[in-house]
């Protein structure tokens, strides 16, 4: 289903009419037993959608576009500068490789319900994996692949899988990555031990086998099993768990659905991002996140695009030039990473020489997510690329996003720096510390009135409790996105941070979002981040790193004139009472693998406090090596 009319007429019926609304999107899937009402709200706060209903996610992914005609048409592409491999599987391949996959766990014991932890990098393997779990009813839990032993095992522990699949390593541009041995290690800690591990054998760094360990080649074999058949389940049966860190250490299993999800992502891919079957679509993620889950794998293969899996880095595989190469080798119709590969590209290639060297006029969109869009960036790339660059805003836990401009309903002028508008089905409100609501134009909690729409969470795995403790306590009747911003008088939604990164200078609260805007407006930043540090007088004060353009050393009177100049930003766009005196330029931020950057680390850091690696980061030594200056009066 497309939006009929303009946005306002269809995000008000999403919010008067949501079962009418749900039902006429849920035409788009195809169920084995179609579902005669939307949402059961019998056991509120756990709303459950579709209920009755009966589906296959993976045969509407696979099978149907097969049967109606798209078998020869691309369903992956596979593109590793990391192993100067590129590959292509249709429709009708990929299907062959699922069903045998999904042969394979059935011979292992796997049955419906059962989980299965997948553990592997940007390889086909792991779009086949997810997508086998699917067709036999099985719940796949993604783990990053290289996550540490520790955070492997606390998963396994949770998930209690049936079945690991694991790779030997993953491949990076300058190393390969034992992964084989992290996940040894992580089942000696593990109190649950899974019966079987399946190995994808790379020919980059093979790992020894034990007893329990199986050869993916060998497995997957023709002839080896039975291909299976679909299996399906309950719209509101599980579809996977996907781990996000808790405030405790302790991980938070979201739960998501099959049947809610696959409505609002076959409901996104064509109304907010804009793709038609037959598009390609390139997701420049991982699919460890959320954003791999929803816009690698599912969403464009429920619609019938083409996905490209992309195992590599957005510069130094082999340089910043590669995602333009990809678009133009590709044809990509929509394009969509985070930020931060933004900034990473524009840091190496300022000018976008390598950007000039690619026929990019296939491209129409890029989608742009994960962490705050700044209005430098956003420039930036909209000049250069001259396509519609558009922000949008949604976490692990919402699985599509809550706010975005909706390109396949109605496209509104950009405000660089908000995320545009609330997205249909969510009905978000700014309330203050009472929980009331907050005029236009006033920061405060960002929150969504329930029920959520269709693809959210359902609860925590196994923890119904702490579901309701983390996100549902807060406000009633509300769930607490954690992020702090507000709503402008044209109802444009802007996203300050995280509330826990909210400043209170001398009892002023501050949002480290609208310092961060005015340093990265300098044209000598490339990226910052802004973090609070205790005070003695003012209760925290805040305090800037900033990492520059180019590779030009300042001297010492360069750097001072530079601080003073960010300090002066600060001041004139923020005021005053923002109180910003220290301003640290540093070679690179400390960032998690899927490039948001560490502001919690660095604060405990800076205030003296036990600041424990986290096991999501992209590269401990630039932690290593901004500790000295974070602890440094």
């Amino acid at each position: 289903m497309s939006g009929t009319g303009g946005y306002d007429q269809v995000y008000r019926r999403s919010m008067d009419d949501p079962e009418g609304f749900w039902l006429e999107a849920a035409r788009d899937i195809s169920w084995v037993n179609p579902p005669k009402r939307a949402l059961d709200a019998e056991r509120a706060p756990f709303y459950r959608w579709f209920p009755g209903a009966r589906l296959n996610l993976c045969f509407n992914a696979l099978d149907r576009h097969v049967i109606e005609g798209r078998a020869d048409q691309p369903a992956v592409i596979y593109e590793s500068p990391v192993t100067s491999t590129r590959r292509v599987l249709t429709y009708a391949q990929l299907l062959d490789e699922v069903a045998r996959a999904a042969g394979v766990l059935t011979a292992l014991g796997v049955g419906k319900g059962d989980r299965v932890v997948i553990y592997l990098p940007m390889i086909p393997e792991a779009i086949v994996s997810m997508l086998a779990c699917a067709r036999i009813g099985a719940v796949h839990s993604v783990v990053f692949g290289g996550f540490a032993p520790a955070e492997l095992a606390a998963r396994i522990d949770d998930a209690r899988p049936t079945v690991v699949i694991a790779a030997s390593s993953g491949v990076e541009r300058d190393r390969v990555v034992p992964y084989k041995p992290l996940l040894d290690e992580a089942l000696k800690r593990s109190q649950h031990q899974p019966e079987r591990c399946l190995v994808v054998q790379r020919e980059q760094g093979p790992a020894e086998l034990g007893e329990r360990d199986l050869d993916w080649a060998v497995a997957m074999r023709p002839g080896a099993v039975e291909p299976a058949a679909v299996v399906p389940v309950e719209a509101t049966d599980p579809l996977y768990v996907l781990y996000t860190s808790g405030t405790t250490g302790r991980p938070k299993g979201v739960v998501r659905d099959t049947g809610g999800y696959a409505v609002a992502l076959r409901w996104s891919m064509t109304n907010i991002f804009g793709m038609r079957p037959g598009d390609v679509w390139f997701t420049a993620s991982d699919v460890g996140w959320v954003v791999g889950h929803s816009y690698i794998v599912y969403a464009p293969l429920l619609t019938g695009c083409t996905t490209v899996l992309y195992e590599g880095k957005p510069v130094g595989t082999p340089d910043a030039g590669e995602f333009w190469r990809i678009v133009e080798r590709d044809r990509v119709a929509g394009m969509f990473t985070a930020p931060t590969a933004i900034r990473a590209i524009k840091k190496e290639d300022p000018d976008g020489e390598l950007m000039r060297g690619s026929d990019l006029s296939s491209l129409r969109t890029l989608f742009l997510a994960g962490e705050r869009l700044d209005p430098d960036t956003w420039q930036w790339a909209t000049d250069r690329l001259r396509v519609e660059v558009i922000d949008n805003w949604w976490q692990t836990e919402t699985g599509w996003p809550i706010a975005a401009n909706p390109v396949g309903v109605e496209t509104f002028p950009i405000r660089p720096g908000s995320a545009t508008r609330p997205s249909p089905g969510f009905d978000v409100q700014i309330l203050d510390e009472s929980g009331n609501p907050v005029p236009p134009g006033t920061e405060g909690a960002v929150c969504i009135r329930l029920p959520l729409p269709p693809g959210t969470l359902t609860t925590l795995w196994g923890d119904d409790d702490r579901y309701v403790e983390s996100y549902l306590s807060a406000y009633e009747g509300y769930y607490l996105t954690g992020d702090g911003g507000y709503v402008d008088e044209d109802g444009y939604l802007w996203i300050m941070g995280r509330t826990d990164d909210v400043l209170n200078v001398a009892g002023h609260r501050l949002s480290t979002g609208s310092l961060e805007a005015a340093l990265a407006g300098h044209p000598q930043v490339a990226e910052c981040a802004v973090i609070g540090v205790r005070d003695d007088l003012k209760g925290q004060v805040p305090r800037a790193l900033v990492v520059l353009k180019g590779a030009d050393e300042l001297d010492d009177a360069q750097t001072e004139q530079l601080r003073e100049e960010l300090v002066q930003r600060v001041r004139d766009e923020v005021g005053a009472v923002a109180a910003l005196r220290q301003v640290d330029i540093v070679p690179a931020l400390p960032k998690t693998r899927s490039g948001k950057i560490l502001r919690k680390t660095m604060r405990q850091l800076a205030d003296g406090d036990d600041a424990p690696v986290p096991g999501t980061i992209e590269d401990a030594g630039v932690l290593d090596r901004l500790a000295p200056v974070l602890r440094r009066e």
